[in-house]
């Protein structure tokens, strides 16, 4: 695989595998170790299911636009879309304190984000639509 690699996919479920099966590879690519290759993977799954369910989720159609590149310090993965505009500034930090049954269902994808990637980045533009970009750094002991 080279450097960087755009692919565009259906949002549908049945995409998340040729996804992650992308970003596996660019991970490779990039030198990142099994453990971050998944942490990056799983974050990049996580985004695709909230594209899927609230970007496109009231029977939109649209796509899925997947950019890998591997840089000197690690992997960018960087998702866009065309569904409705997301903020995620706006999402409050899940309450993990407090008893499960206690918790509103769902509602930690953004959270397992953060803690899966070194850092991400959103931007919304009405041309551009919704834009995400995850990075996870090498191992400094590669």
């Amino acid at each position: 695989m080279e450097q960087s690699k755009t692919c565009s996919f259906p949002a549908v479920c049945a995409s998340l595998e040729a996804i992650s099966l992308q970003v596996k590879e660019a991970a490779d690519v990039a030198g990142l170790d099994d453990d971050a290759a998944y942490a990056i993977q799983l974050a990049v799954e996580e985004a695709c299911d909230n594209i899927i369910e609230h970007a496109y989720g009231n029977n939109m159609r649209g796509d899925i636009e997947c950019t890998c590149e591997a840089t000197p310090d690690g992997l960018v993965v960087t998702l866009r879309d065309h569904g409705d505009p997301f903020d995620p500034d706006l999402v409050p930090p899940p309450n993990l304190d407090s008893p499960l049954e206690e918790r509103d269902a769902g509602g930690l994808g953004l959270h397992f984000i953060r803690k899966l990637t070194d850092d991400f980045c959103f931007q919304f533009d009405a041309e551009q639509g919704n834009v995400l970009m995850l990075f996870k750094r090498r191992s400094l002991s590669e």
